[in-house]
């Protein structure tokens, strides 16, 4: 039984030429891998969290200086000199928090 379905293969095999070019180029798939860090950055930027901090940073240190000075008996110059920069420097901090906006175009 084992000699009747063996058959034997007489036939040459075909050898044929082939050519092939493969494209080695990166693809672009039009899609950023980092869009989810930019639409954070951008939602960071539009509720504007840094310079509300350092705005909110800069009033409790004020309040903290202000009671500490005024607790003082006989205040120096070099310490009214202090407050009067402490304060100097809140004024330019607001007036950078508040020259800024959220539309860069002007609009």
């Amino acid at each position: 039984m084992n000699e009747e379905t063996k058959t034997e293969n007489t036939e040459a095999p075909i050898k044929k030429k082939l050519e092939l070019d493969i494209d080695v180029t990166p693809h672009n798939s039009g899609k950023n891998p980092y869009q989810k860090w930019i639409y954070l950055a951008r939602a960071i930027d539009s509720w504007r969290i840094f310079p509300r901090l350092f705005l909110s940073v800069y009033i409790f240190l004020l309040y903290y200086s202000t009671m500490w000075f005024m607790g003082l008996e006989n205040p120096s110059l070099e310490q009214s000199g202090l407050i009067s920069i402490i304060v100097g420097a809140g004024a330019a901090w607001f007036g950078l928090y508040a020259g800024t906006s959220k539309n860069k175009g002007g609009d």
